[in-house]
Parts: C-alpha cells; structure tokens; sequence
C-alpha cells in the first residue's frame, strides 16, 4: 500500500474548491471534497491511472469535474498528489504545474 502525500498546491486547491462549493451548498462542499481526498486511497499500483495529456509527468484520477494530480514514487512507496484541477479551466494551466524536486 502507498501512502499517500498532499503538496501544499493540492491541500490549497482542495480548499479553494470547497470555499467556492459551500457558497451554494456546505453538504455538497463537504461530499465532494471527501470524494477528492479518500480518491487517491483507491491507487493499488503506480500505474493505475492514465497519464494526464496535459501534465505528462502526472498520472491523474477524475472525481466529478475535477483532475487529481500525482506521481508515483515507487521506491518510497508514496503517492505524492500535486495538484487538484478543474477541469471546467482552461487545459492549458496545466502546463504550469512543475514538480519539483
């Protein structure tokens, strides 16, 4: 099993997704973001999921309208999330999305 690492980046884009959803409605805010976080708990192997066209490094899993963003790191046994992305954007922010090292 892999554990599972949030960037900065995707704890703030988790944030920002339920600050904007809960102007509407605080339940659905709180259920889509336990979908987005529990998502990544799904990953048997690195592989699982299809790269991301627009962020080639990344593997992505799709949860509603949104993009997870992660790499594996197979030899740590982690799944470090990047990034969470709507996919309602423009694809073309994707390719700012840089992992460091």
């Amino acid at each position: 099993m892999y554990k599972i690492k949030w960037s900065n980046e995707a704890k703030s884009d988790v944030k920002n997704i339920y600050d904007f959803i809960k102007l509407k409605s605080v339940e659905a805010a709180k259920n889509l973001v336990a979908a987005i976080r529990n998502a990544p708990n799904s990953i048997i192997f690195e592989n699982q999921f299809s790269a991301d066209e627009y962020a080639l490094q990344c593997r992505k899993i799709v949860v509603k309208n949104y993009k997870i963003l992660y790499v594996a790191d197979v030899q740590n046994k982690t799944i470090d999330v990047i990034a969470v992305f709507d996919t309602r954007q423009n694809p073309d922010k994707l390719t700012d999305i840089v992992i460091k090292p």
